[in-house]
């Protein structure tokens, strides 16, 4: 149950955006000033998970809330309420530290919606822990493996569908980096064989003359080199799971000897005469399309078929969306409290590159990347001047100014607006012109226009729907 600090001086409406949250099973304590809302945060900040703000309060403006705490660092998630609808208190209230920005009146669907969407767009504490509910805790998925985009949902499901069994062969495919080990693992610790082995074999790593042996074993003076009796990946998975990585660099010779072993569960070792029988869950993996492989000649049919009983295909980093965030705030939580630095999060320019990369090397080379910067840098915040090659010479897409120091003009809608035409629009007018921006240049695909922006797709969604239909839909959940 979500705990929920409503920061509102009139209780009329205190008592009635409370109610629209507590009829979504959320907490809410009610503070009618400024003052008294410093003393819950000051007592004990991380008793809420979340803050709902109005800027207009009868003893301070609500923003000094957040600056007298220290910052989003020392704050739960704020969500800020005005009756202002320009945009020059939007750009304070999210320089200061709020997440997302409403304008009063507020509807019911409009203020719950807003208030889920910064639930789950929550960061690390400053210690580097995450918090019971952190989206990087309530969006794991088996084993470990961690995601909210549709893509990573449906593999979530076919993991968890592919455990059910203890026999069936498991093919995976994706690039390097997606996680295929990761993925080959979590479906052995939620099968039967969990208290069995998982032994894992990279099949492009190890050369070719020693794969039989290393996959088999060997007996003493079997070959040069062969001083004693060795036992191979199939002895040692006997009970539990055999993962061939990399599957398709597989000489074809030792492929024939592979499909044996799967269809009859008995293996020979190197210069041995006689039959081992084991009981053994055949997972495997490639980087190639396996079926592009059998047309070519370098994987044989037969295996391919006897192997692909249950695919599951992990898509690339670039096509998981809010996931690259979510991944990025996880492992440098992680990294600074295993390296003993006090970073806690991105800045804007810094997601926003984040973001913009195409990640070649997948989630491994995002994991990469933000333990070389937590290595080589200190500090509270993480700044573009920190990343390493080639984020650096990436550009980040930002569809509208959100420092007025800093900006001097944006393109919006089509056409350009100085930053005093910017701060004069409604910032309803403005979302709206930024969604059609971003839409357009992604060819109206709602994921990437979502990367465009660094909103989730479900906002795009409910957003321009809202105001096709005449009304604002709320602000962006930046």
């Amino acid at each position: 149950m979500h705990r929920i600090l409503m920061v509102e001086d009139s209780p009329s409406n205190a008592e009635l955006y409370a109610t629209y949250l507590r009829a979504s099973g959320m907490t809410v304590t009610l503070a009618g000033t400024g003052g008294q809302a410093l003393d819950y945060l000051v007592a004990d900040a991380s008793a809420f998970d979340l803050v709902v703000l109005d800027l207009g309060l009868p003893d301070m403006d609500g923003l000094e809330i957040l600056r007298k705490l220290g910052g989003p660092a020392a704050m739960p998630p704020t969500v800020v309420l005005t009756g202002s609808g320009s945009v020059r208190r939007a750009v304070e209230a999210m320089r200061e530290g709020a997440i997302d920005f409403l304008v009063k009146p507020c509807g019911a669907d409009k203020l719950r919606t807003a208030v889920e969407e910064a639930l789950e767009r929550r960061t690390p504490t400053a210690e580097g822990r995450a918090p019971a509910a952190d989206p990087t805790r309530a969006k794991r998925g088996p084993s470990g493996f961690l995601g909210s985009s549709p893509a990573m949902s449906n593999v979530f499901s076919l993991i968890e569908a592919a455990a059910a069994s203890s026999t069936a062969s498991v093919f995976i495919t994706g690039e390097t980096g997606t996680g295929k080990e990761l993925c080959a693992n979590a479906i052995h610790n939620l099968s039967d064989r969990r208290n069995g082995p998982f032994v894992a074999i990279n099949c492009g790593a190890i050369p070719r003359e020693l794969m039989e042996s290393e996959i088999f074993g060997h007996r003493k003076g079997a070959f040069t080199g062969a001083i004693n009796d060795r036992e191979g990946a199939a002895s040692r998975a006997d009970g539990g799971t055999l993962f061939l990585d990399e599957l398709c660099e597989m000489d074809l010779d030792l492929q024939v000897k592979l499909l044996r072993f799967i269809q009859t569960g008995t293996y020979r070792k190197v210069g041995d005469g006689a039959d081992r029988q084991v009981n053994i869950r055949f997972v495997c993996a490639t980087n190639r399309d396996p079926l592009v492989e059998v047309k070519a000649g370098r994987f044989r049919e037969d295996l391919y078929y006897r192997l692909y009983v249950v695919p599951i295909h992990l898509p690339p980093l670039s096509a998981r969306g809010d996931d690259i965030i979510l991944l990025a705030r996880r492992f440098l939580a992680d990294f600074s409290k295993l390296e003993g630095k006090r970073f806690q999060e991105f800045s804007a320019d810094a997601l926003g590159r984040i973001m913009a990369y195409r990640w070649p090397g997948n989630v491994r080379q995002l994991e990469n990347v933000v333990r070389n910067i937590v290595v080589l840098n200190d500090g509270v915040t993480v700044e573009p001047t920190m990343l390493p090659p080639p984020l650096d010479c990436v550009e980040a897409v930002v569809s509208l100014p959100v420092d007025p120091q800093s900006a001097t003009g944006a393109v919006v809608g089509g056409g350009t607006l100085s930053l005093d035409e910017i701060l004069a629009r409604p910032l309803a007018e403005l979302e709206a012109m930024a969604i059609d921006a971003a839409l357009r240049l992604s060819d109206n695909n709602v994921t990437r226009a979502a990367r465009l922006l660094d909103v989730s797709p479900s906002t795009i969604y409910r957003k321009h729907s809202a105001y096709k239909s005449g009304g604002t839909g709320g602000s962006a959940g930046r």
